[in-house]
């Protein structure tokens, strides 16, 4: 759950959310997809893995979100790190060139939609936009901290700034219409990238989007006041589907899911005030199939 940066009276993000009748559709779970599709991705660069191996099953998902109707895609960069692509031996130039073909592949899935003959009589798409997904520090270091928000009493404001920097100029010269910073952990992390958007001038629309614990705090156990500037920015809510995910085991936990309320709580979360719906890990676009139906009919 989070907040969307950027000028709330005119932009891309807000004419497409008047265009889909106030609150715009998600896509779903990547990685959830690109395993269901048989790829292996237990590894440290989770889903970033396919930019190297499978780009085309990247792409292939990317559509599959989109024929269940997503209006927004977000790319396959969350694990995504420059660090993580030089520690599997890349060059820094192929280490960049994986980020930008994470908004390449998006793009190019969109525009093959959009021209294709595959959209369905009757259903309400848009013209999707791309939001370059940037995973915190946590998920970099593929350890489980994105869901505790502890990341030591080394790690501070400026190296939070120095981690993300390249990899956000990297992203925005790529041309997203979008910013997706997930599953921000704790205040520090999402104030260090607030900074970086001033500091590199940034002008694409952004949102900030944190785990939760309860509800009310997150991660780190920070309240959701102290992360979030009170204003009229719009909420984004794009929750996993219930399960708990291991970070020692690497393995999600059974617990109560979500899959069948989605239909329910996606109206909810619009009569409350969300202006983007979807979802996270363990969703899929029979989902996001789901959320669009129920929000696009009533």
């Amino acid at each position: 759950m989070g907040r969307v940066n950027g000028d709330v009276q005119e932009n891309v993000l807000v004419d497409l959310i008047k265009k889909s009748g106030g609150c715009a559709v998600l896509d779903g779970g990547f990685s959830t997809q690109l395993e269901i599709h048989g790829a292996c991705i237990n590894d440290p660069l989770w889903s970033a893995l396919c930019l190297i191996k499978a780009p085309d099953l990247v792409k292939r998902v990317h559509l599959e979100y989109l024929e269940a109707g997503a209006d927004v895609l977000v790319t396959s960069s969350y694990q995504a790190t420059i660090p993580g692509f030089l520690s599997r031996g890349l060059s820094l130039d192929e280490a960049e060139s994986l980020l930008t073909k994470s908004v390449k592949l998006a793009v190019e899935a969109r525009d093959k939609f959009w021209s294709s003959g595959k959209r369905k009589s009757g259903h309400n798409y848009n013209r999707a936009l791309v939001a370059a997904s940037i995973g915190s520090y946590g998920a970099y270091l593929a350890d489980g901290s994105e869901y505790s928000g502890n990341y030591g009493t080394n790690i501070t404001l400026e190296k939070l700034k120095d981690f993300h920097r390249r990899r956000l100029q990297v992203l925005v010269e790529a041309g997203p219409d979008l910013l997706a910073f997930e599953t921000m952990p704790n205040k520090l992390e999402a104030q260090a990238c607030v900074e970086l958007l001033d500091e590199e001038n940034v002008s694409i629309p952004s949102w900030f989007c944190f785990s939760t614990v309860d509800g009310v705090n997150v991660s780190s156990g920070e309240s959701f006041e102290e992360c979030l500037d009170r204003t009229a920015k719009a909420i984004v809510v794009y929750p996993n589907s219930g399960e708990t995910w291991d970070g020692t085991a690497k393995t999600w936990q059974p617990s109560k899911c979500v899959h069948d309320e989605f239909e329910l709580l996606a109206t909810t979360w619009r009569d409350a005030g969300a202006k983007l719906i979807g979802g996270c890990c363990r969703t899929t676009p029979s989902t996001i199939r789901s959320i669009s139906r129920v929000l696009k009919d009533t």
